[in-house]
């Protein structure tokens, strides 16, 4: 279960992997496909500045959203 972080007015495509950069900003990138590479150049759709924090998984969500997820852990060694 993730946290909506803010509302993006980002449309999702059908082929794009869509997610929060490093920097905070909204970017996709084309998928791979069968017999096809994909570009590996990232595409920012929005300038959002979100601040980034260890532990946690930042994504867009299918409504379009920028959300985070808890990070899972390993088990502890006892």
């Amino acid at each position: 279960m993730g946290q909506v972080l803010t509302k993006t007015p980002v449309k999702r495509e059908k082929g794009y992997l869509y997610f929060v950069d490093k920097k905070g900003n909204v970017a996709r990138v084309q998928m791979a496909r069968a017999g096809k590479k994909t570009s590996k150049k990232q595409e920012v759709l929005l300038k959002a500045g979100l601040k980034r924090e260890s532990g946690w998984l930042y994504y867009v969500d299918k409504k379009g959203y920028a959300a985070r997820a808890k990070m899972a852990r390993g088990r502890k060694k006892r």
